[in-house]
């Protein structure tokens, strides 16, 4: 009994000494890949809703898993890109009532604080800018995989609209937007 309480201490040991090393390999500056996916949804009453994506948009994500509160987050993506597969929604979206691409053409969310919460997750806190307005916002993210320099991602939060003006719609369409994000990176 003793010898194999002995022989799964060391195997539990080497496992831990394994996962420590696997994060510091982790430490680094990553693109965001076009590959990513930015994904919403906005509910709406009786069912149904909005579902849709943002194709067009760029970033970097910096690791420091010794020290988690180091790491940093800034995505740029342009709404003008939004797709829902419905081309009047579509343009309903990037007008003056919702988006208003012509005079905010991008959006940006950029991290002021990251705090581990889990041994491959983390809560994130940054600031979002739609229309011209900053507020706080956090987001949940879990890490989906990693394949050699190149990491990704599981990103999930909610953001009310109304604040940045958006609330056109309300109460039929949620004042909840959902994102679900996998942001994929390729080391720098």
């Amino acid at each position: 009994m003793f010898k194999i309480s002995l022989i799964a201490a060391g195997l539990l040991i080497c496992a831990a000494a394994a996962h420590a090393q696997t994060l510091s390999d982790l430490r680094g500056r990553y693109a965001i890949a076009p590959s990513s996916q930015i994904a919403f949804s906005v509910g709406q009453v009786g069912g149904g809703g909005i579902n849709g994506r943002f194709s067009r948009f760029s970033g970097a994500f910096e690791l420091h898993p010794d020290n988690v509160a180091r790491s940093n987050i800034n995505i740029e993506l342009e709404p003008a890109s939004v797709q829902t597969g419905e081309p009047r929604v579509e343009n309903f979206l990037r007008s003056d009532a919702v988006f208003d691409v012509a005079a905010h053409p991008t959006i940006t969310f950029r991290s002021t604080r990251v705090r581990q919460d889990g041994p491959n997750s983390a809560v994130i806190e940054g600031t979002l800018t739609a229309r011209g307005i900053t507020r706080r916002e956090t987001f949940h993210a879990t890490l989906a995989g990693r394949d050699g320099r190149a990491l990704a991602f599981h990103v999930v939060g909610d953001v009310f609209r109304s604040p940045y003006g958006m609330d056109v719609g309300t109460p039929l369409y949620s004042n909840v937007v959902h994102f679900d994000m996998m942001l994929r990176g390729q080391r720098r």
